[in-house]
């Protein structure tokens, strides 16, 4: 755990839901919400968490998974397996119930000063997304989300400045998907980056997924948008 990560809760009605604050180093900032992959609050999605705070924002992940009572083993060699079988578990729409939850929390935290944005890789990705389209955020990333095309009806309802990344080698969304949403989602304030050969969840660094120049280029477009978006 870094110097600068808490935990703290976020009120459900039939519960109190784990999640994790990192503060900025000046101790305030504007909100960054921060949704997982499948695998989970991971040691990978820490890390982003930490990322995201040293640019200057105050970020709550929640912990999506906690009615489950269980969370992957990324030490298991089948940690694949093991997400995908906690995300069938889960409600969809409880679980974006949850995630605005958690974005109503961070932004009532003391130390966000300024606007509240959503980020979300992979499964959090989709989640970001519906978030994005029933709440009000200013600037939404998702970082190649996986329900994006069964959420498309949802991009007309999405009005924030919006990053989508997606790998052109992706094999859990193919390339007539990922153009799908990209004609869905089209605007004024949307942008939308494809990455050659990188796959899906290429910004993991574990080496099953890693795409290390996607990876790199992907950081640094998120960071210069969220510069431009939501200024600390």
């Amino acid at each position: 755990m870094s110097a600068s990560e808490a935990t703290t809760t976020v009120h459900r009605p039939d519960g109190e839901m784990p999640a994790h604050v990192w503060l900025p180093p000046g101790g305030t900032g504007p909100g960054l919400l921060l949704l997982q992959e499948i695998f989970g609050v991971s040691a990978y999605i820490r890390d982003r968490a930490q990322d995201l705070a040293d640019l200057g924002y105050v970020v709550l992940a929640p912990e999506l998974y906690w009615r489950t009572g269980t969370m992957v083993d990324e030490s298991r060699p089948d940690f694949l397996e093991q997400g995908m079988a906690l995300q069938a578990q889960l409600d969809w729409d409880e679980t974006v119930a949850d995630a605005v939850a958690a974005l109503d929390t961070l932004r009532a935290r003391p130390e966000v000063d300024g606007g509240v944005g959503v980020v979300g890789f992979c499964f959090g990705g989709g989640v970001a997304f519906n978030v994005a389209a029933v709440a009000d955020v200013d600037a939404l990333v998702s970082y190649y989300g996986s329900s994006l095309p069964q959420l498309l009806p949802l991009a007309d309802r999405v009005s924030a400045p919006s990053l989508h990344h997606f790998g052109t080698a992706d094999a859990y969304i193919p390339m007539e998907k990922v153009e799908e949403i990209r004609a869905a989602v089209d605007g004024p304030e949307v942008e939308f980056h494809l990455y050659d050969g990188a796959g899906h969840a290429f910004d993991n660094p574990n080496p099953m997924f890693v795409h290390e120049a996607a990876r790199a280029d992907a950081w640094r477009i998120t960071t210069e948008f969220l510069a431009r978006r939501l200024p600390v």
